[in-house]
């Protein structure tokens, strides 16, 4: 199963209405932060080391649609904190669906199989189940025995039920290129629509620090995990984001592409670097360049960021945005499918 084409014709409609409009910074993904607590405790998480009277705080679902309409991205990701967690999530996802927002709702899925019911199958959401590889790599990258296993028994009943179910998997430095290959393997034979992959961003709070990615150690990983790619994989990713983790591409970050917001407001400068925050959207646009994010700026927390948040819009805006960016992700689709 691939994206739903609608899906895949709103995105392209929604971005090549902004080139023609000249329109150059404008959201696609808005990643909402509806609160901050989590039922596990990953080594590479940089989200739930707030205080108790913080990880208590819950976002009121009108709050979630008021910042998705100021925006006006065309999908949602939900993350956190664990959002099944929040009283309030049916409802707030039916609220995306009612608004024809596209929503992945991206959980560790622990406790799934106990929610499950209070969910319905959509063409507008998705479950993005966090497998960080195969089971003794994910238990210990979660920090919890057996809850790779909970994980898979959860996407398969997702499955069974017609939910659409992706994966969300994060690489660090430690990682074994042919475990993650074999990762793949076992998570497209569970059925899933498709597989999300990014290196790990080296959050400041976060428990472990030596695992993270130097950009160059990036590169090298990602070219030995795509080669000779098996044609089952499918990723949930543009072929010329693909081509950027394997160094074939070359992007700048676009911060404002993937903006968050949280039970604090809008996050600057970006979903990943926490410089406090603003009251609306357009605060947030006025304030980002003062920042000098990315490879050629001046935050040292750049150097070495290679994630989808930042560079997947970069790629998407190449894509739509001219004749050329086309034709590069034309020619990336054909070099991938020639190495399978």
């Amino acid at each position: 199963m691939a994206v739903p084409i609608s899906q895949a014709m709103t995105v392209a409609k929604y971005a090549i209405g902004n080139s023609i409009k000249g329109v150059k910074r404008y959201p696609l993904v808005m990643m909402l932060e509806p609160l901050f607590q989590c039922n596990l405790n990953c080594v590479g998480c940089g989200k739930i080391q707030y205080p108790r009277e913080i990880l208590e705080k819950r976002m009121p679902k009108e709050d979630a649609w008021a910042a998705i309409e100021e925006c006006g991205a065309p999908m949602v990701s939900i993350a956190g904190g664990e959002p099944l967690i929040h009283p309030e999530m049916p409802e707030m996802i039916q609220g995306f669906i009612d608004r024809k927002k596209y929503i992945y709702m991206c959980t560790n899925a622990q406790i799934l199989l106990k929610k499950i019911d209070l969910y319905k199958p959509n063409k507008f959401f998705s479950f993005g189940i966090h497998l960080d590889g195969v089971e003794e790599v994910h238990d210990k990258s979660v920090n919890k025995l057996g809850a790779h296993k909970i994980a898979v028994e959860a996407i398969e009943e997702a499955v069974k039920r017609g939910f659409r179910v992706t994966t969300n998997t994060t690489i660090f430095n430690n990682a074994d290129p042919e475990l993650v290959r074999k990762h793949f393997d076992e998570t497209m034979a569970l059925g899933v629509e498709g597989m999300m992959i990014s290196p790990g961003f080296p959050y400041e709070k976060a428990a472990s620090q030596d695992i993270f990615l130097e950009r160059k150690k990036t590169v090298e990983l990602f070219r030995k995990i795509l080669s000779n790619p098996d044609p089952k994989w499918v990723f949930n990713h543009s072929p010329s984001f693909l081509a950027f983790l394997k160094g074939e591409q070359e992007y700048e970050c676009t911060p404002w592409g993937n903006p968050c917001y949280s039970i604090f407001g809008w996050q600057k400068p970006c979903y990943l670097i926490n410089d406090g925050y603003v009251k609306t959207y357009k605060e947030l646009l006025e304030c980002i360049d003062q920042y000098k994010l990315g490879h050629n700026g001046t935050r040292p927390e750049c150097k070495d960021c290679m994630l989808h948040s930042g560079y997947e819009p970069s790629a998407v805006c190449d894509i739509f945005g001219s004749f050329g960016g086309m034709m590069r992700a034309a020619k990336h689709m054909r070099n991938f499918k020639k190495r399978a």
